[in-house]
């Protein structure tokens, strides 16, 4: 998965600034920035708080996922 383009989606489908998802996810702005520029992938700990932030907004991650 690529982990860019999801972050990147995720953040647009729930009209967020980088900041704001940052915050949700208890990390900083430059982290979320480093993952959607492909400088950096999140942790496992992470991808477990991105995958409960899609379910709790109905959000399909695996759709998220694929290439446009």
């Amino acid at each position: 998965m690529e982990y860019s383009n999801l972050i990147k989606k995720l953040r647009q489908k729930l009209i967020l600034t980088q900041s704001e998802l940052a915050d949700l996810i208890e990390v900083s702005f430059s982290t979320v920035n480093r993952w959607e520029n492909g400088k950096h992938e999140p942790t496992t700990k992470i991808k477990r708080k991105i995958v409960e932030l899609c379910l709790l907004n109905h959000i399909n991650i695996d759709e998220m996922g694929e290439k446009q």
